[in-house]
């Protein structure tokens, strides 16, 4: 029986790529290439994925791609790759721009808006020193800032895929032409028609790179979430012999010494000592774990103050933090359901608008009384139809909204989420950090008798000089209260068991039941929840009272999980905390869907499963745990106080870290989308409109000819509109 090829998979940088149209020819000219079996695109990282049954023929497929519009360079598979931030270079474009249009635009509108100036211009410049002004700056414009345009757009044009970038080339260029004839060539143009029009290509080009600054300002910085994972490994790690290795040079099986306060180098098992792993980063639990010869270390974990020596067990790629990359790196290559309209409606609307310009100046050509009027008629149709509105229609929806947002608490990491998260059908939140504050507190005081504060003051005598966790949250709270703390002698600490000290001649034990019971003290059953920890008190073999701790719940979170559910959306808890403090916290707050004791993949299981089924589904986490499921759920929110691995992972941050402000993002999300629905309903209606108006359609009924001043007007009122709706979104108020 014939065994199966193995699949190649190579991945490269790819150039070129602004918009969705872009992606998608990329794939299929990617797919075409001789012996390339599948390709995926991903915009945000610039990457292409391609798979293949044999090797590829890496220069004809370069070739191949660079011919195709899209140049390509091969990268390491396991170097991580973050995308080029066009944020500053687009900015650059657009002040340049800027700057250079202003006087254009003054010049030319304030003439037509304020008479006096007009006139006081001609008195003072003339007419042809001011066209020769405004064709400087608006070459200027044209061969600088917005020569990018021309730089997709021609090489498209000339392929035969126009796309947007070439339907603003030919919009400006016939602006720029048609207005340098009548600058330097006035007796080719009727004297009724010997208007200048170079506002129009200069003012097209500055609020376009105004959108492309606002797109690039919004898109999320994909792959750093991966550095920062890749950040936690240690480089170098200390054998048992003492010797310093890189970590890339341990294998499976050599023993390793762990030193307090380093960084776990690989998965392994505790051969010799004590001490407490903080493991927040795979179980999202906030108490540091006790680790004895026999128990498993993770790599990437953080050690306490006990030194460890362990044996690895795990290296390299099988690593669970390894592991981790990999979900977060597929989770984020994960192509999104939503593709925006824009980009699609393109392809058909580019090349119809070209065939209508066409048409319409060649039918006036051939049976208009004016050969003229068929080029200011096909000016005409390019520069109504250039794409200005549609450009901005998004960008400046998702600036206004996100910027409100801001103000609101909340951060969208990546202008797509906006279209995501107002749809969601499911809210998972993770448990510890999100719904409560993460760190464990004082809840209740039980002694057996007198007061509480005595009990308190006696614990925290004892926990002064500790350095875990509860001891200092103990510390915490006797400190709120104003309580004295006594001070003691000969103080030990027994890990993952308890403390003692000397006072007034007798010795005081804090900690575990077994702790206590090694000195014959009984210890009577407490009264509590499956979410609270009890730490013990004891002076010699007498039994004080107990000391419960828990992870408090946020303030807002239940005031969250009811407005969720009130709008209608199903509410789950993923959790890797043990099933006690989940099932307490999930029924205080009302949460019917609770699932404990999940590692990240178990996470990522379940929210894919819901997603199998149909449902849209938001994440909500804090955690480095969390940072795979955020990347995939089809919204992943972190809170701002969580770790920076979570929010690189996230596509919406709460910068608050308050839960309900998953409430108003999903407002802003909402509100925002509507809003760019009127805004694209309102571009593509105004071309619907206008373009016929603009190819003489009233002209062969004797009504008046749309000249290209009045489509020039026309174009910039269908862009301040949209800007104007969109600046509403500023007024919103959070819910």
């Amino acid at each position: 029986m014939p065994m199966d090829k193995t699949m190649i998979r190579a991945r490269f940088s790819v150039e070129n790529l602004s918009c969705g149209s872009c992606v998608l020819r990329a794939e299929a000219a990617l797919q075409a290439m001789p012996g390339v079996t599948g390709a995926y695109v991903n915009l945000a990282t610039r990457l292409a994925e391609i798979t293949a049954d044999d090797p590829l023929d890496l220069p004809a497929l370069q070739a191949g791609m660079k011919a195709a519009g899209f140049p390509m360079m091969p990268v390491a598979e396991a170097v991580p790759q973050t995308p080029e931030d066009e944020t500053a270079p687009m900015w650059r474009r657009f002040v340049i721009a800027a700057m250079l249009t202003l006087p254009v635009f003054i010049i030319e509108m304030g003439s037509h808006l304020y008479p006096p100036f007009h006139h006081w211009l001609m008195r003072s410049f003339g007419l042809f020193p001011l066209h020769l002004m405004q064709f400087l700056l608006t070459t200027a414009v044209l061969a600088g800032p917005g020569r990018v345009f021309f730089r997709h757009g021609v090489p498209a044009l000339l392929r035969g895929t126009p796309e947007m970038n070439s339907l603003v080339v030919l919009g400006t260029g016939a602006a720029w032409v048609f207005s340098t004839m009548v600058t330097f060539l006035p007796g080719l143009i009727p004297a009724t028609s010997r208007f200048v029009y170079f506002e129009a290509a200069a003012v097209i080009v500055t609020l376009i790179l105004l959108g492309r600054f606002l797109e690039a300002r919004a898109r999320g910085q994909a792959g750093s979430a991966i550095q920062a994972l890749i950040g936690l490994r240690p480089d170098m790690a200390t054998r048992a012999n003492g010797t310093s290795v890189p970590v890339a040079a341990i294998c499976q099986g050599d023993e390793l010494r762990l030193f307090p306060g380093e960084r776990v180098a690989v998965d392994g098992v505790v051969i010799q000592g004590e001490s407490h792993v903080d493991e927040a980063m795979i179980s999202g639990e906030p108490l540091p774990v006790s680790k004895a010869p026999g128990d498993v270390v993770t790599g990437g974990t953080l050690n306490g103050t006990g030194a460890l020596v362990y044996r690895a067990t795990h290296v390299g790629a099988d690593t669970v933090l390894a592991q981790i990359v990999r979900m977060v790196e597929t989770a984020q290559a994960t192509r999104l359901p939503i593709q925006s309209l824009i980009n699609r409606v393109t392809g058909v609307f580019v090349p119809l608008v070209l065939l209508i310009a066409g048409a319409a100046a060649g039918g006036w050509l051939i049976f208009g009384a004016d050969p003229v009027m068929a080029l200011v008629i096909g000016v005409s149709v390019l520069i109504i139809a250039c794409p200005c509105a549609m450009g901005l229609a998004t960008p400046v929806s998702i600036m206004a909204g996100t910027g409100r947002a801001a103000e609101l608490g909340v951060l969208f990491r990546k202008g797509d989420a906006l279209q995501r998260l107002g749809r969601v059908d499911l809210v998972a939140f993770d448990k510890t950090g999100t719904l409560t504050k993460g760190a464990p507190a004082v809840t209740r005081i039980a002694p057996v008798e007198g007061s509480e504060n005595a009990l308190l003051a006696l614990a925290a005598a004892v926990e002064a000089q500790s350095e875990h966790p509860l001891g200092q949250a103990i510390m915490a709270e006797a400190e709120a209260r104003g309580l004295t703390i006594a001070p003691v002698t000969g103080f030990r600490a027994e890990t993952g068991a308890g403390v003692r000290a000397d006072l007034d001649g007798a010795t005081i034990r804090v900690g575990t039941e077994a702790f206590l019971a090694e000195t014959g003290c009984r210890v009577p059953e407490v009264a509590g929840s499956g979410a609270e920890t009890l730490v013990h008190v004891a002076r010699d073999t007498v039994y004080l009272g107990a000391v419960a701790l828990s992870d408090p719940v946020k303030p807002d979170a239940a005031k969250t999980v009811a407005a969720l559910t009130d709008a209608g959306k199903r509410v789950a808890l993923l959790s890797g905390d043990a099933s006690g403090p989940v099932a307490d916290v999930a029924r205080n707050l009302g949460i019917a869907e609770a699932l404990p004791r999940l590692m990240p993949e178990a996470k990522l299981a379940q929210v894919k499963a819901w997603q199998a089924d149909g449902l849209r589904v938001a994440f909500v986490g804090d955690g480095i745990n969390d940072a795979p499921v955020l990347a995939a759920a089809d919204v992943g929110v972190a809170l701002g106080s969580g770790t920076d691995v979570a929010i690189e992972a996230a596509d919406v941050v709460l910068i608050s870290g308050a839960p309900s402000a998953v409430v108003t993002a999903i407002e802003v999300s909402r509100r925002t989308m509507r809003n760019i629905a009127q805004n694209l309903a309102w571009a593509f209606g105004y071309n619907l409109a206008l373009i016929p108006v603009a190819a003489g359609l009233l002209a062969l009924f004797g009504g008046p000819v749309l000249s290209p001043m009045l489509a020039g007007g026309a174009m910039a009122a269908s862009s301040v509109l949209v800007v104007m709706n969109a600046l509403r979104l500023r007024r919103m108020a959070a819910p």
